[in-house]
């Protein structure tokens, strides 16, 4: 950012005139009731991060390939079929969830650690890093804001230098996950609602802060604050930000944005069918050996 420069002028009593400039003013400060927050899942990642972390899981054994797609298959189905009010995501999470009971969490994380440095930064969109980093770069905070589970979003997180994450959260005791929910799943009016209280903490202004998604389910947050940003938009989305006046920034390009389209949707509850299902078959293979 320029700085500005101020010039005095004076005039002596026998008209010449002189000035000179004073010290570069200081850049605005950082205003610290701002901050942004960004949908994950085809807003800062192509794709679904549960998805590409069910991929990591697979490659290290934990279930096979056919167990993925069969499973992720199911998941599909169920996302057409069922409808997406709060009751149905939260049994759907339930069960996803179910798969890591007695896991602790340490290693979860640094599964989670391996699998994004392999799987997951090549697929970080480099447009909207970018305007994320606006953001810090005026002194803002900025969150993470998921439906997948808080440690992947914490990790994804603190590998681009963020603030941190807000995700559905796994109840641990003793460190490690009892494989059940704590709250709602992190998902449409849920994320406003969290991202309206982490305002109240951090001492944030939500009208003077900026929230990013692709997804209409995310309409809530997205009208929480006083920015919104629609990024690789669904048709929905689009057309709401354009009736809305919002800003829409599409990273995508022709075909590629249809493939990509693919494993989020399929994604979006994989961990209900195919890691439940694959890990389940994991212990009982360990336990047998």
């Amino acid at each position: 950012m320029a700085r500005s420069r101020k010039v005095t002028v004076s005039t002596d009593t026998h008209g010449h005139t002189s000035g000179w400039a004073e010290a570069d003013a200081p850049p605005p400060a950082p205003d610290p009731t701002a901050a942004a927050f960004f949908d994950v899942d085809n807003t800062m990642m192509q794709g679904a991060s549960i998805y590409w972390f069910a991929r990591g899981l697979a490659a290290r054994n934990y279930f096979t390939t056919g167990d993925l797609l069969r499973f992720a298959w199911q998941q599909l189905r169920f996302r057409v079929l069922a409808t997406e009010h709060a009751g149905d995501m939260s049994q759907a999470k339930e069960t996803a969830l179910a798969f890591i009971e007695g896991w602790r969490v340490d290693d979860v994380e640094r599964l989670a650690e391996e699998i994004f440095d392999e799987l997951m930064a090549p697929r970080i969109w480099a447009g909207t890093r970018r305007l994320a980093q606006r953001h810090l770069d005026a002194g803002e905070r900025v969150w993470l804001v998921s439906a997948a589970p808080v440690e992947i979003g914490r990790i994804i997180a603190a590998r681009l230098g963020l603030s941190g994450a807000i995700g559905t959260v796994a109840e641990v005791v003793d460190g490690a996950y009892t494989g059940r929910l704590v709250g709602d799943l992190m998902h449409g009016p849920a994320k406003a609602e969290a991202v309206t209280q982490l305002a109240a903490v951090e001492g944030l202004d939500l009208s003077r802060c900026t929230a990013y998604s692709d997804s209409s389910n995310d309409l809530p947050m997205l009208s929480a604050v006083g920015r919104g940003v629609a990024v690789n938009p669904d048709g929905t989305l689009l057309r709401e930000a354009r009736q809305r006046g919002w800003e829409v920034r599409d990273f995508r390009t022709g075909r590629r944005a249809v493939k990509i389209a693919v494993p989020s949707t399929a994604a979006a509850g994989l961990v209900a069918g195919a890691v439940t299902a694959g890990l389940a078959l994991h212990r009982r293979r360990h336990r047998g050996s």
